[in-house]
């Protein structure tokens, strides 16, 4: 049962921000720290990605949890109250995703993705901050590659 009126909860949800999250932010920093350039939300490629890098020819997108709703992942609950509004909205959104990547890779178009709750973890530990930081320089000199999630 929501213990919030529907005045409150409609103000919470709108306080919900869209861009340039913390998470988008703490990744876009880590990037640029590396040298890597990029632009933000660029219209110019399909799906409006949180981040293009154009040298590479690179779409990243950083995904809530929740939003996304990200397999396995304690972030990633179905609302309680609502379900018959939540479940569909939810599953349109991975739909939309999943289009996307498709076609941004028929376009050729590389595509990483990079959930929040391993950009929540790698805050917390450098280790993982610069192994997962390896990992995506390693993919933007591999121009065979195409496709990396970052769980």
């Amino acid at each position: 049962m929501d213990t919030v009126t529907p005045e409150q909860r409609s103000s919470n949800m709108q306080k919900i921000k869209s861009v340039n999250t913390k998470p988008e932010i703490y990744f876009r920093k880590l990037l640029f720290s590396r040298g890597i350039r990029y632009r933000i939300y660029s219209r110019k490629i399909l799906g409006k990605p949180d981040l293009y890098l154009k040298k590479y020819n690179t779409a990243i997108f950083v995904h809530g949890c929740f939003w996304h709703q990200h397999e396995d992942c304690k972030y990633a609950r179905i609302p309680k109250t609502r379900p018959e509004y939540w479940i569909p909205k939810l599953e349109r959104n991975k739909k939309h995703d999943q289009e996307v990547k498709e076609k941004l890779l028929n376009a050729n178009v590389r595509v990483i993705i990079i959930w929040e709750c391993l950009l929540k973890k790698m805050a917390k530990d450098p280790i993982l901050e610069s192994s997962i930081l390896e990992k995506v320089i390693h993919f933007l000199s591999s121009p065979s590659e195409k496709f990396l999630e970052l769980p």
